[in-house]
């Protein structure tokens, strides 16, 4: 069956935004109005008929098997037919702290972090990056690359979204890496601002107990930190992730990383590109976790 997220703030073509509600607090029987996107997507492009039925999740867990009740020309409506309690959400919860590169590559990486399960990506501008986004086309950029993430998750299966977090410089991130926000206080795209209280993500509010930079595979360097089998051996593990840019992290943004406590990790004896660095990584977390 087809999949849809659910979005609970949804913004509608007069521009406004309308609230919906979240379905664990709608009874199973009830019927919905579906949000915009969902009709769009659902009965005009996939041109879905009444009786129809689909699977819909907003991230606050599970998610819910559904059927057409109504369609016109705007809107639709569907039946709550059962809550489906699946959570998909890996083991492992991780930050990646992730330098912006440019077009399909940073799409590539938010869309194949978030299969493999990555809790939040936080988007950083550094020395030797490419991208460094003017004030105002954060809020463009970040609704796109989170509706990147969420499509994603359509498609895999995931039912809790990453939180793509507005961009901050690499130095900034770090000089403040230990000062932890309040869930409220994190800049993330209207599309999951109330998704992003919910108290699944407010392991994104402790330290995490490992932080590793992705580095250069360099002699006489350690492959891995040693306490990574052991981190990962726990009931439930927090790690935080630094990739650089293609052209590397400058040497004062390695050394002040490394302040902040985050350990070199080289995976394997080639350099992998920026994009693809998030999928080795997680890959690799998930391999050594089982």
């Amino acid at each position: 069956m087809r999949r849809f997220f659910y979005d609970t703030r949804n913004d509608i073509n007069d521009g406004k935004d309308a609230i919906y509600p979240q379905l664990n607090t709608v009874p199973i029987g009830a019927i919905v109005e579906l949000t915009e996107n969902i009709v769009h997507h659902w009965c005009r492009v996939l041109r879905a008929n009444i009786g129809d039925q689909g699977v819909l999740f907003d991230g606050f867990g599970g998610e819910y098997q559904v059927q057409l009740q109504t369609i016109s020309k705007k809107h639709a409506t569907a039946t709550l037919l059962a809550h489906l309690k699946d959570d998909r959400t890996t083991t492992v919860f991780t930050k990646i702290g992730l330098v912006m590169s440019r077009g399909e590559r940073m799409d590539y990486a938010i869309q194949k972090s978030t299969e493999l399960g990555v809790t939040a990506i936080q988007l950083l501008s550094s020395h030797h990056g490419e991208v460094n986004l003017k004030p105002a086309q954060v809020e463009k950029k970040l609704a796109h690359w989170q509706q990147v993430a969420i499509a994603a998750c359509e498609q895999c299966g995931l039912n809790r979204p990453p939180l793509i977090i507005a961009p901050l410089s690499i130095n900034d991130w770090l000089s403040n890496v230990d000062n932890k926000p309040s869930n409220r206080d994190i800049v993330v795209s209207p599309i999951v601002s109330m998704l992003s209280l919910d108290p699944h993500y407010q392991i994104l509010q402790q330290t995490a107990d490992l932080r590793m930079q992705l580095s250069v595979p360099a002699a006489g360097q350690p492959a891995m930190p040693k306490s990574l089998p052991a981190v990962l051996k726990q009931k439930t593990a927090y790690i935080e992730l630094l990739i650089g840019p293609e052209g590397g992290l400058s040497i004062d943004e390695c050394q002040q990383a490394a302040e902040v406590g985050f350990e070199p990790w080289q995976i394997g004896t080639r350099v992998l590109r920026t994009e693809t660095a998030p999928v080795v990584a997680l890959a690799t977390l998930h391999a050594l976790s089982n």
